[in-house]
């Protein structure tokens, strides 16, 4: 295979007149390379871009976005010589190696014109931003918070209820920071409490794991200072408290990595509303402008400042490092602070303690303040940063862990560990506080949900705290979990140690009856998809009259038209699961609270089946999580060296991560704050050069991304610029789950802005369907949506497919013909809107 490198300086196209302006990178003389700043505003930038002649009204581009999962621009392209004309390594624009060859021919590549009459064809290739190197696997330590971050944008639309669209996002990134504290809380859980707290003073587990022989106490009798100089227990806290520590370490450092890496392109500014600026406020707020007020383009997407979040990740960055350093700090305090309170302690570390938890306080007091009064700002272009605060909480909190550590480390004589770690009440705490709070965010999400009502909605507007709640149902489980096997191995005949908080291991023993659930509601399902199958079968003959009826092509055709409906139960499947854990969730806090025992423990008493129960209940939740965890390691391992394993992790993320960090900063970064800047500035440029036709192709999630480009256009790229998506969730996903973004009004204002749209898709399609967007109300423009697609093309064997069709689903949309015929007929709909020449209104006319 041939891949040509960048275009050289040399290679330009022979209508170009004046130098290359020095910002931009003359290997691209379509315009400036992919994700490039802005300099200065849209306007000056526009003025100094070089002139050009007028171009042929003929001249056309089809610019196509891959799907989830990736491809090869070669297969996008059908050509195995393919040139990357502008980008990088994680994200560019390539054509086919013949259209570049041939730009010295009158500049018909340049110009955007194929010498076979159809459009040049570009493939923007984006899959490197969720599947690049190594490094990607350890995004599956994010998920909880990538979950979380979802609820902050699936909140209903509402217009005229800014202060409760705020107090939603204020409730979803408390949820958020609960998640971080409870997972800095289980490493502390397994580090602090199992291994330096009971496991170091155990000898029969000290026996078992020679490696802790360092920190064993004296044994019984022994004369005084016999044990080590770590033996001491604030000394060994002191030194366990370096594993949370790291991880938080760890976790700041990719967030801050991606932060560099994806939040730092800044979008192309518009200039279609100059008045933006003057409406919306320069002063920072707590959440401005997040969808309470009317958007004149339908959509938040439309806003300058949507893909540009970079101040507010740095800012939720800074709070949630410090708050997990104050969670260790606090882990490590509490135990000597509880010591030094006893009858005849030291008054001096009495006071020092009482001291330094009055610091923790007013230390946690200000991060939730940062996390709740800091919003997003998205009607304008926020290119500052708060750097004093960005760099201090961080710091202040670590400055107060290194006073908890020596002050833990101090010499008290007869300290002894035994038992559990003093504090394992702050998971249910914790737990409890998460419940109300995702309760008090059901009750905003309904009320938004009855000022504007829409049956299509996922969960009747519960979509945002469902997910909220199985984010931490899934944050708590892994804790509970993960901490129940580490104390198995451990010690094995569960003699030598108290182990974890009873809490916890309620919330692994409620895996089993969730699973029962799920598996009741999965085999309800299979029974609707055959009845649904069934009457497929019914109706496929219908359909390909003149063909001889085949039983078997008839039941794989129904077969695959009833699965593909199975998407549409989403909203009934978490649904079930969310009521479920919520349940379940009750029960493990209730039964913990009220016992203080486990549940094999708290069932003595019981009937023998309960009893039986329980244990089994207790015994294979155990089990399945550190499977789980197993399994999570070696996906992980194997995903660091196997590049086709970091790609199915990336078809996870290309749908948890289009969305930018308004939630959770340590979730998995926003890869459309790269690649909707990319595709932007690629339109933008190539059109103003050019006056030329484009239509943008988008598939699957590539549509998605091809829509939020299309609502960052000024208006008058915008009438040059056709929409073409296939297999696309934009109504069937987006717009039932992020009804505030994607739903009924916001499409209809894209259909209204966009010059012209088309969208092709299949019955046997499981994730693309229609977007349900009526035609417009001159009545020239047909409907947004083709009749479905027929698939397979063919029934049984013809003269045009000798062979069995196959059937195609989700794939393969622009082999059928109405793709090209679709296509066509979009460029013929842009060729009456075509200016002439008409002149930019930032610069002279170069005529």
């Amino acid at each position: 295979m041939e891949r040509a490198q960048d275009r050289s300086a040399d290679q330009t196209d022979e209508r170009y007149e004046g130098p290359a302006p020095d910002r931009y990178d003359d290997r691209t003389p379509e315009g400036p390379p992919l994700g490039s700043p802005p300099v200065g505003d849209y306007e000056d930038r526009a003025a100094q871009w070089p002139a050009r002649r007028p171009a042929e009204p003929e001249t056309d581009l089809e610019l196509l976005v891959h799907g989830v999962g990736g491809t090869t621009p070669e297969q996008m392209l059908g050509d195995p010589r393919t040139v990357r004309v502008s980008g990088d390594d994680t994200a560019a624009v390539f054509r086919r190696a013949e259209d570049v060859e041939d730009r010295g021919e009158a500049g018909s590549a340049l110009a955007g014109r194929d010498p076979r009459g159809e459009p040049v064809r570009e493939a923007y290739v984006w899959c490197n931003l969720t599947s690049g190197d190594g490094s990607r696997a350890l995004w599956l330590l994010l998920l909880p918070f990538m979950v979380v971050n979802l609820a902050h944008w699936m909140r209903p639309a509402a217009i005229g209820r800014q202060r409760t669209v705020r107090l939603y996002g204020l409730l979803v990134r408390l949820t958020a920071l609960t998640l971080t504290v409870l997972l800095v809380a289980a490493v502390c859980e397994v580090a602090l409490d199992l291994v330096a707290w009971q496991c170091a003073s155990a000898p029969g587990c000290v026996r078992r794991h020679s490696w802790l022989g360092f920190l064993a106490p004296a044994a019984p009798g022994a004369p005084a200072g016999a044990g080590g100089w770590w033996s001491a227990p604030g000394r060994r806290l002191a030194l366990a408290a370096a594993v949370p520590a790291a991880l938080t370490g760890l976790l700041w450092y990719l967030s801050h990595r991606t932060w560099s890496a994806y939040e730092s392109h800044r979008p192309l500014s518009p200039d279609d509303e100059p008045d933006a600026d003057a409406a919306a406020p320069q002063a920072d707020v707590t959440e401005p402008d997040t969808g309470a007020r009317p958007d004149p383009r339908g959509s938040a997407l439309a806003r300058p400042g949507f893909w540009y979040g970079r101040r507010l990740v740095a800012r939720l960055r800074a709070a949630h490092t410090a708050a997990g350093l104050l969670t260790v700090a606090a882990a490590v305090t509490v135990p000597a602070a509880r010591f030094d309170r006893r009858p005849g302690g030291p008054g001096v570390l009495d006071v020092l303690g009482w001291a330094l938890i009055a610091a923790l306080a007013a230390g946690a007091v200000t991060v939730a303040m940062v996390v709740c009064r800091r919003g997003r700002s998205e009607r304008r272009l926020d290119r500052r940063l708060d750097r004093h605060l960005d760099r201090c909480l961080p710091l202040g909190a670590l400055a107060l862990l290194l006073l908890a550590l020596l002050y833990a480390g101090w010499s008290r004589p007869g300290w002894q560990s035994t038992g559990r770690l003093p504090g394992a009440w702050a998971f249910g705490a914790l737990m409890l506080a998460q419940g109300l709070v995702i309760l008090a965010l059901a009750v905003v999400a309904r009320v938004l949900y009855r000022r504007r009502p829409d049956p299509r909605t996922g969960m009747r507007g519960l979509g945002g705290p469902a997910v909220a709640l199985l984010a931490c149902a899934l944050g708590g489980v892994i804790s509970g979990g993960v901490a129940q096997r580490v104390a198995d191995w451990l010690d094995g005949t569960r003699a030598l140690l108290a182990g974890p908080p009873t809490l916890l291991t309620w919330q692994a023993s409620v895996i089993p009856p969730l699973i029962a659930v799920l598996l009741l509601l999965a085999a309800a399902l299979a029974v609707r998809t055959a009845r649904l199958a069934r009457a497929e079968r019914a109706r496929v003959p219908g359909e390909y009259p003149g063909e001889p009826e085949d039983p078997p092509r008839t039941r794989a055709i129904a077969h695959a038209r009833a699965m593909a409906t199975l998407t549409d139960s989403v909203p009934l499947v978490v649904a079930v699961l969310t009521a479920a854990t919520l349940l379940l969730g009750a029960v493990a806090l209730a039964g913990a609270a009220a016992t203080g025992k486990t549940p094999d423990g708290a069932a003595q008493r019981t009937p023998h089946l309960v009893q039986a129960v329980a244990e089994a209940s207790q015994a294979l939740g155990s089990w399945l999580v550190g499977l789980g965890f197993v399994l999570f390691v070696t996906w992980g391992r194997r995903a660091y060296k196997d590049a086709s394993a970091r790609r199915t992790i990336g078809i996870l993320w290309d749908v948890g991560t289009f969305w930018p960090r308004a939630a959770h900063p340590f979730a998995p970064p926003c890869y459309a704050e790269r690649a909707v800047p990319d595709l932007t500035w690629r339109m933008v440029t190539w059109t103003r050069r050019t006056g030329g036709r484009l239509v943008l192709s988008g598939h699957s999630q590539g549509s998605v991304l091809a829509a939020a480009a299309a609502w960052q256009l000024p208006p008058s790229v915008r009438t040059r610029v056709a929409l073409l998506t296939y297999g696309s969730p934009l109504e069937r996903l987006y717009g039932r789950w992020f009804p505030a973004h994607f739903g009924p009004p916001a499409l209809a204002a894209l259909h209204r802005d966009i010059a012209c749209w088309r969208n092709l898709y299949r019955r046997t399609d499981p994730i693309g369907g229609p977007v349900r967007v009526p035609a417009g109300t001159s009545g020239t423009a047909p409907e947004v949506d083709h009749e479905p697609l027929p698939d397979p093309r063919a029934y049984g064997r013809t003269l045009d497919h000798p062979l069995p069709a196959p059937i195609l689903g989700h794939s393969d949309y622009p082999s059928d013909p109405a793709f090209t015929r679709e296509r066509a007929r979009l460029l013929t709909r842009l060729l009456p809107g075509l200016p002439a020449q008409r002149p930019d209104p930032v610069r002279p006319d170069p005529s």
